[in-house]
Parts: C-alpha cells; structure tokens; sequence
C-alpha cells in the first residue's frame, strides 16, 4: 500500500519560545534558553543550570483545566510535563485547522514521555521523619503523615502515560493510543511509529509528539551524579556547547511539541496547509551500555542507514541534518561517526545543527522539537545554527552551522534521536 504522510499541524513550547513562530525567531536568532534554575534554590547544587520554560500559563494556550479533580472532588495541580504536552496539542491542533472532536474518533495518539515532576518538598515531608528509625522505614508514621488520598493522586499523575491520556480524552481520540518510554528517542519513536499506523492504512489521522520537564531538583542532582551535565554555572548561555573542543556535558531542558500527522489525500482533499511529507524511519539498539553510545556508532548508524533506505533515497539527497548533538564528549564525537559510515564522502557536504545547543536537552520531547525544528527550516530555507561552538574539535569535522543561522536551499532533510538504554531514531522529512 503506497500511502504518504504529511504534516499538517504542529504545536511547541520551548525554552526559546512558545509557538511556532517565536520558536522560529529563537532558533535563527542564536537565542540560548539556559539559565540559572529559577524554580528552586539550587545554589549548593553541583550543577545550578537548565534550560527552562519561562512565563509560562496554561490558560494563555489553552483551555484544558490545568488541574485534575480527584473522585472526592479535591483538585490537584498537573505537572508543568503535561501543562506542556497540552498546551502544545492544542496549538497543532488548531494549527491543522481541525478541531472538531468527531474527527478524532478513529484517530491515533503515539506520545513520547517520561515520569512527570517529582515534588522534592513534599517527599522530604513525608519521608524523612518516617525513614528515621535506625531500623528503616516506619510504615505506620509514613501513611500517618500523608494525605493518602491526595498523595495516591498525585503519584499517579506523574505516570508516564498521563499525558496521552488527557489528550486523548480531550479530543475523543478512540484509535490507539501508545506512551513511547525510550528516554530521549521517545517522541521520534512516537512520530515513526504514528507515520507507520498510516503508511499501513490503520488510520488516516494522527496525533504525534512528546513533552517532559526534567529540570527538577531529583533530575538534576541524578545527571550531575553521572557526571553528564555541563558545570558552566557562571555562564549558563554558553554551557550547551555541541561539537566544541570544550563540551564538557549536556544541559537538561524541557518542553513539548506535537504534530498533525495525515495520509496525504485526506490532507489535500480537505485543502490542508502541508508542512513536508513524513518519508522515512529507522530505528535500531545499540545492544551496549544503558548511559553511553557504543562507541563504533553502530546502533546509530543502523536507525540513519534504514531510514534513507525507508525514505528511497542516496545519502546525497539529504540537504541538512539536525544533529541529536547533546554537548557530551562521547555523543557529538560518535554521531559525527556515524554520518561518516552511513553518508560516506557526502557528510563533508551536508550541513548539521544541534538545536540542543539553544533549548538544552528536552529528553523525552527532544525528537519532537527538533523534527519542528526541520520542518521550520524547510519552510524557510533557512537552517538554524550550532551556537557555542567556538573551537574545533578534531574528532568532530563536519559543518555543523557555527553560531548564525544560514539560509540554504534543501528539499530533504535528516533529524536524529538517540536515548540512554542505546535506543536510536532517525527520521527522514522533505517538502
């Protein structure tokens, strides 16, 4: 079955901007979204930097209820995760131009996610006086102390699957509705396996995308811990630094961002406005450590080579690529690996960004603001820069759009997504 998949819609909310288009304004204009942690007091924290969403309300992109009212009709606050994932599908949505829910009935819903904000607070609270005991922890005074019914609540909404599930009941959504769990290649997985469902003819609409918040205190000290964060506290603008001799880790982000996916003869007969056409997918493991590359690049090099072969194409079509490019010594060194294997002489010639070095690493909705990121550019014809990257490294010899955005007529492009456990997804887009 010879069916194509089109963008039609697409939502974002970054720590560069909110909405496509001061997301767009963000990118090209080199504006770094890290800054000193402004949630909590992290100044005895080893790392005291993040990419966060700033001025951010629900209410100003949505009115989905930023609250979920519990069975005894006692309301608890949604973590800013699923704020964001919400937010986000209401802008691709009416940014579709479809926002009846009848349409949606038959639809499917893939969404990347993780578990959503944990309340150090509260936990403190709660656990600390009860796991006092020499003996361990004091069951009786830990339930004495907690709210049962609102602590059990709140516990579940931090589940991975929320998200989807609120999005799905907001727009009706009765097809499938699947959580990827595969940490920062989770929203490209989403929107790969969103595209298959309509290649294969399940269905012809489809909601795809991802949204995480990993920038609270217990994330932060827990990538610290395995020394994979940058410790640029002074200079936090500078810290993400992809490609540059002196990366010295990524920085956490956060963020959301979701896309309209259709078979392209119901997106044309209904006069849709098309951002690209979905071409190719590829996935594969690096059946290697659960926090490092393998360093041959082999599981990346897999997921690129069987996307081209997806999409029918030669490395040489490809125009530009968005990098997953986090800002470690380890990933930018064997990324740049793997587009020599895959791409051959052709890599030299190919133009790559990390716009990782703007928003941080978003995790679970990385995938899904970068293949923004790509249809953006292919819109504009312009490509987004790298910024930070002030000296060479040897091992990463590519041209990888150094510190200004650079106009560039490209018809096809390549974004990669690679996630701890040794997940990697590429996804192929053109116009």
């Amino acid at each position: 079955m010879n069916r194509h998949v089109v963008i039609t819609g697409v939502g974002v909310v970054s720590p560069v901007g909110i909405g496509i288009e001061e997301y767009w304004r963000g990118l090209t204009g080199g504006r770094s979204g890290v800054g000193r942690i402004s949630r909590y007091d992290a100044s005895a924290f080893p790392v005291q930097i993040a990419a966060e969403v700033r001025g951010f309300m629900l209410a100003d992109y949505t009115d989905a209820p930023g609250t979920f009212v519990a069975s005894d009709g006692r309301s608890v606050p949604l973590d800013l995760r699923t704020q964001y994932a919400l937010a986000a599908a209401d802008m691709s949505v009416r940014d579709a131009g479809i926002e009846e829910c009848g349409v949606w009935s038959d639809a499917h819903l893939y969404f990347g996610a993780g578990e959503g904000g944990n309340d150090l607070a509260m936990l403190s609270r709660i656990v600390t006086p009860a796991s006092s005991r020499v003996d361990g922890c004091d069951v009786a005074s830990l339930l004495a102390r907690a709210d049962a019914r609102l602590f059990s609540v709140q516990d579940q909404l931090i589940e991975p699957t929320v998200p989807a599930s609120l999005i799905a009941r907001r727009y009706g959504i009765g097809g499938e509705v699947t959580t990827c769990l595969t940490a920062c290649a989770a929203s490209a997985q989403a929107i790969g396996e969103a595209m298959r469902r309509i290649q294969e003819g399940d269905c012809d609409l489809a909601l795809a995308g991802g949204a995480h918040a990993m920038t609270t205190p217990l994330d932060v000290l827990g990538f610290a811990m395995l020394s994979a964060l940058s410790c640029r506290n002074d200079a936090p603008a500078r810290a993400s630094r992809p490609f540059d001799r002196h990366r010295d880790g990524f920085v956490l982000g956060e963020g959301a961002g979701v896309l309209v996916l259709e078979e392209s003869e119901r997106a044309r007969r209904r006069g849709a406005r098309i951002y690209g056409e979905l071409a190719g997918y590829g996935t594969a493991n690096d059946a290697y450590r659960v926090t490092d590359m393998h360093p041959d690049a082999r599981g990346a090099a897999r997921a690129i080579t069987s996307a081209l072969a997806d999409a029918g194409i030669d490395a040489e079509e490809i125009g530009y690529i968005n990098a997953h490019g986090t800002s470690t010594v380890e990933n930018d060194r064997a990324e740049t690996l793997a587009l020599h294997h895959v791409l051959g002489d052709a890599a030299r010639e190919i133009p790559v960004s990390s716009t990782k070095s703007m928003t941080g690493h978003a995790v679970a909705a990385a995938g899904a603001l970068e293949l923004i990121a790509v249809l953006l550019a292919l819109r504009e014809q312009v490509m987004p820069p790298t910024i930070n990257l002030e000296t060479p490294d040897p091992e990463c010899d590519l041209d990888y759009v150094p510190n200004r955005a650079r106009a560039h007529e490209f018809t096809t492009a390549l974004s990669n997504s690679f996630g701890f456990g040794g997940q990697n997804v590429a996804l192929v887009v053109r116009q």
